[in-house]
């Protein structure tokens, strides 16, 4: 079986998510920057209308790399700490020291503050210095999940090192597969890989107003029809 794990930075683009069927909804905010933490209300209106999906909290407190200070780690336990408190099913988060190991000092604390809701280790592990390593410090930690491209672009790019990293891993944790995976190709990632979950951020333009003299730009939000089709080729 294949699970399924769309990211999402709106609330209707959740609810659609768990209206398609996905198996768990990542929730963030600010996506264009590979996103950050979702502030509270997000959070509680996300959680208040998704009924099937499991929601999974990204906790990234700024954009940029993932060697945290003190006080980031701070605000990053206390962000955990209120995402299980809420219902959150679980949190997505990482931290790597200056060396390009995993922290496992702040990992642990987060594990600790999820108290016992599912911990995923986000792409951090794709710049980390030795994956495999970092897959065994990992598990050792109590880490559920681990997403990955297999440092490469796209999970297609990086299919042997997901390969390697999936066999490294065993019945210990689960290595998720991302980065360009859409509905032409989840098939071929999943064969090539042998993972059996994914993780995709499909997106697409929103409609937009008429600019004014002031312009702010757009924002994307889930695409839903590729969603759909993402989830059908799975099944």
């Amino acid at each position: 079986m294949t699970f399924v794990e769309l990211s999402t930075d709106t609330v209707d683009g959740a609810i659609a998510a768990d209206r398609l069927g996905a198996d768990r909804v990542e929730l963030c905010a600010a996506g264009a920057l590979g996103g950050l933490t979702p502030g509270p209300g997000l959070l509680a209106a996300t959680l208040a209308r998704c009924t099937r999906a499991g929601v999974h909290v990204l906790i990234r407190p700024r954009d940029g790399g993932f060697r945290y200070a003190p006080a980031e780690v701070d605000a990053m336990l206390a962000d955990v700490r209120h995402a299980v408190a809420a219902g959150a099913a679980g949190v997505v988060a990482g931290a790597l020291t200056g060396a390009g190991t995993v922290d496992r000092v702040v990992v642990g604390e987060l594990v600790a503050a999820a108290s016992g809701r599912e911990v995923t280790f986000h792409r951090a592990i794709d710049v980390c210095a030795d994956p495999l390593e970092a897959v065994e410090e990992l598990a050792s930690l109590g880490v559920r999940r681990v997403l990955t491209s297999g440092r490469a672009p796209t999970a297609l790019e990086g299919a042997p090192v997901l390969s390697r990293l999936r066999e490294a891993a065993g019945d210990r944790l689960t290595i998720m597969a991302c980065g360009g995976i859409r509905p032409h190709n989840v098939r071929e990632v999943l064969e090539a890989t042998g993972v059996r979950d994914v993780h995709a951020a499909p997106r697409r333009p929103a409609e937009r107003v008429a600019a004014g003299p002031v312009d702010f730009g757009g924002h994307a939000t889930l695409d839903v029809e590729a969603a759909k089709e993402l989830i059908a080729a799975t099944r």
